[in-house]
């Protein structure tokens, strides 16, 4: 039975090397290769094991799990390890966005140099400070404040499953603040600010966090203010750290920035969907909650399409930038109409 297994899995093989659109996924999910497990025999040599497809796949899940675990996703698999547990509740997944907003400031001050080494140096600090440092410290006090609706949607999460402690988690987001404000500052002086506008908008952005997060106000029971708020601080403040840190921020881009945080609305809204069960009984009012999964899924699309389109308008006929109008408005039309 071995050796006619061996024939059919050599035979296997050669067609996959002639026809590349025979998988080796393909292969191992018909039935004779699924007999688990197969032993090859060599001379002079004990059997060597060789894992079924199925135990194949539940490493590479365990894997993905894992990387899950690591990036602060839903999925995660359990961790006990207190370093993972601590990158997880800071959700490094999350910090792409506020990275890529201060790189784009950055480049629309029109004074950073791509290959000047103090101005790459620069800008790696303040990503540092937007991504790690005040996104992380965002992100660790929301689980903080998120600790009982957790327990009914996510109840693997760090907080509710007690892999770490309550007065560990404020150590950490305390830490987290003053390494971003302690950076912030750092920046101002680096930079040569005579007025601290870095150090004020991570001021603000930490306050708008704590706000959104924190009682009494918890911006995030409400589902418009709190999505705001979130958008704002996820699009307009790293945008205006990059381009304050290289340049100067002009009325204009503040404006666009603005816009594009209504955008950023409809994509928090995004964030609600995986939630609901515990809002509801938590008597959160998110958006999903107050107007149901329909009307919150058309709400999410149309303030980002609308946004867009207001965006375009206002390069048209507030900037006569009618090119870059056009040109927006052809990547806009494909996903409204999809």
């Amino acid at each position: 039975m071995a050796n006619q297994l061996m024939r059919q899995q050599a035979s296997s093989l050669t067609a996959s090397s002639r026809n590349p659109s025979i998988s080796t996924r393909s292969l191992l999910s018909r039935p004779a290769l699924r007999a688990a497990p197969v032993a090859l025999k060599g001379a002079g040599r004990a059997p060597r094991v060789v894992c079924s497809a199925q135990e194949t796949e539940e490493k590479a899940a365990s894997g993905d799990a894992g990387v899950r675990q690591m990036l602060g996703m839903k999925g995660a698999s359990e961790e006990t390890d207190l370093f993972k547990i601590r990158v997880q509740l800071t959700k490094p997944v999350t910090w792409v966005p506020l990275i890529w907003g201060v790189v784009c400031g950055a480049a629309a001050s029109g004074n950073y140099v791509w290959n000047d080494p103090t101005d790459v140096a620069k800008l790696l600090t303040c990503c540092m400070m937007s991504g790690p440092f005040l996104t992380g410290y965002t992100q660790t006090i929301n689980d903080y404040y998120d600790r009982e609706i957790d327990a009914i949607n996510e109840p693997y999460r760090p907080i509710p499953s007690g892999k770490i402690t309550e007065e560990q988690v404020v150590t950490q987001f305390l830490a987290l603040l003053a390494g971003g404000l302690g950076t912030a500052a750092l920046l101002d002086v680096w930079a040569g600010h005579e007025t601290p506008i870095l150090f004020g908008l991570a001021v603000f952005g930490s306050f708008i966090s704590y706000i959104y997060s924190a009682p009494p106000l918890k911006l995030k029971q409400s589902g418009w203010a709190g999505n705001y708020a979130l958008g704002s601080s996820y699009i307009a403040l790293p945008w205006w750290a990059g381009q304050a840190l290289f340049g100067t921020l002009s009325a204009d881009v503040m404006v666009l920035t603005v816009l594009y945080s209504l955008a950023g609305l409809g994509i928090a809204i995004v964030n609600d969907f995986k939630s609901i069960e515990g809002d509801r009984a938590m008597g959160l009012q998110s958006l999903p909650v107050a107007f149901g999964v329909d009307t919150a899924k058309w709400i999410c699309v149309s303030t980002i399409d609308v946004t867009q389109l207001g965006v375009a308008a206002y390069l048209a006929f507030g900037l006569h930038e009618t090119t870059y109008a056009a040109v927006l408005l052809g990547l806009i039309l494909p996903q409204a109409v999809r």
